[in-house]
């Protein structure tokens, strides 16, 4: 399996640095909501996905957004896909491999 861009960015930029811890953001600084990413879902499988529309819970953030600039920074990588193309091929990965890692 080859690793896609961003992977193949930070495990260069992680073995050739000093030990050290990286998180980083890789949104797009586009925000999606929630029903977005339903459907974008529902899209890829090809299957409805049942959810209902409650009030927002005490403490839930009303809007959050990935800031990619320290990904662009440290590893000159940007975001290439779309919320459609991720929910694709996350769906492939996963009926591939129905047991996860487990194999």
């Amino acid at each position: 399996m080859l690793l896609d861009a961003c992977h193949q960015a930070a495990l260069h930029h992680l073995l050739s640095h000093e030990p050290q811890l990286l998180s980083l953001n890789l949104g797009n600084s586009q925000g999606q909501s929630v029903l977005d990413v339903v459907k974008a879902f529902e899209q890829a499988s090809g299957r409805t996905i049942p959810y209902q529309v409650v009030p927002r819970r005490p403490g839930d953030a009303a809007i959050t957004v990935a800031d990619p600039t320290l990904a662009w920074q440290t590893l000159g990588w940007r975001t290439q896909r779309g919320l459609k193309e991720i929910c694709r091929d996350g769906w492939a990965w996963q009926q591939a491999n129905p047991q996860g890692y487990a194999n």
